[in-house]
């Protein structure tokens, strides 16, 4: 009988981490049986519980990409497409599109099988922006993402334009709360 031999745990610092990692090394899957306490009066899925799903599997491709603690700084965009009922079998996936500086956004698509004949229906897509901070909770640099497929380089491409879309957005909003800074309250 052959003794256990133990395994020396292997630390990595952030000098070994790699400069760029793949979009097939980001993905993540999950996946829910709906039980009541996931669902609305109808036996619908709530569409919160959706969302934190998503949430959930969305951090984990970001937390794949990144390999430090993430946090979910905008859901830029979901859409639901059709219900999830009571009993259904939720399958969610997602996958970094692309990596910024400290920021990441993966996309999560969401299907449901039918346990009765294993039928696949899509059933919402969404959008999340992941920001990788240290334990000071700064925002941290990560990796890069090299796309492979022509699909994962038209989500590459399309990411950048949805980042450049939330940062106009944000600097209409900021440009908008100025200037009802420095106008007086009506009736003074």
């Amino acid at each position: 009988m052959s003794t256990p031999r133990k395994i020396a745990a292997q630390k990595i610092t952030p000098q070994d981490q790699p400069a760029v990692r793949t979009v097939a090394s980001t993905q993540s899957e999950m996946t829910e049986i709906i039980l009541p306490n996931d669902a609305n009066t109808l036996g619908n899925l709530l569409g919160g519980r959706l969302m934190h799903f998503i949430d959930l599997t969305g951090a984990m491709a970001a937390y794949r990409h990144t390999r430090s603690h993430v946090v979910t700084a905008a859901m830029d965009h979901i859409d639901f497409i059709r219900p999830v009922h009571l009993g259904d079998l939720l399958i969610l996936k997602s996958s970094v599109n692309r990596a910024f500086t400290s920021s990441v956004e993966v996309g999560v698509k969401v299907w449901v099988e039918k346990l009765q004949d294993g039928t696949l229906l899509h059933v919402a897509s969404a959008y999340l922006v992941f920001v990788a901070i240290d334990k000071e909770g700064r925002p941290q640099k990560i990796p890069q993402l090299q796309p492979e497929t022509p699909n994962e380089i038209r989500r590459f491409n399309d990411a950048l334009r949805r980042r450049q879309h939330r940062e106009a957005e944000a600097a209409r909003r900021k440009q908008e709360r100025r200037q009802q800074v420095a106008q007086p309250a009506a009736g003074s």
